[in-house]
């Protein structure tokens, strides 16, 4: 469970312990998402004032990502700890960059759009299927991990100079 009456948020602290999945109406086109079964979130959410509230967790997962050489498919293991602020809008705690706003008279707070953001981070943005990773040649396309090409290497005209110099 990723959703909490505020209500109760304000009498006495909840513990977090849910999963967000990779099926959710959360995420967007485009992002990492979590493979099956999601990002698993713990933690402890508590009042932190009048309008705010402090969650303190992590959350773990699997990641589909791409390598960055040779394009193939990656699954990478996510994991991070999270403390965010939540602050309901008007307040002057609100303007500050790192509060995450909840609208006026809001009844619920939502941890998944600010989870969402926080996963976002924590993936890798370049992942490598393996260290020895060889990639794709630069002039055909051709995976150097399956096998060679034909193609001379690429040399850059800017060196030619140097090369005269031989």
């Amino acid at each position: 469970m990723l959703c909490f009456d505020i209500r109760t948020l304000e009498a006495h602290a909840q513990s977090v312990d849910g999963l967000l999945g990779g099926a959710d109406s959360v995420w967007e086109e485009g992002d990492s998402r979590p493979v099956d079964p999601g990002v698993h979130v713990t933690g402890r959410l508590s009042s932190a004032g009048q309008g705010r509230f402090y969650f303190s967790g992590r959350f773990e997962g699997m990641a589909e990502t791409t390598c960055r050489r040779c394009l193939t498919d990656v699954t990478t293991q996510v994991s991070d700890d999270v403390q965010l602020l939540f602050a309901e809008s008007g307040l002057d705690v609100a303007e500050e960059d790192d509060v995450v706003l909840i609208p006026a008279g809001e009844r619920e707070l939502d941890l998944r759009p600010a989870l969402r953001e926080e996963w976002l981070l924590a993936v890798p943005a370049f992942a490598l299927c393996r260290e020895e990773c060889q990639g794709l040649c630069p002039s055909c396309g051709a995976d150097r991990n399956t096998g060679g090409c034909t193609c001379p290497p690429p040399s850059d005209p800017r060196w030619e100079a140097l090369r005269n110099l031989r």
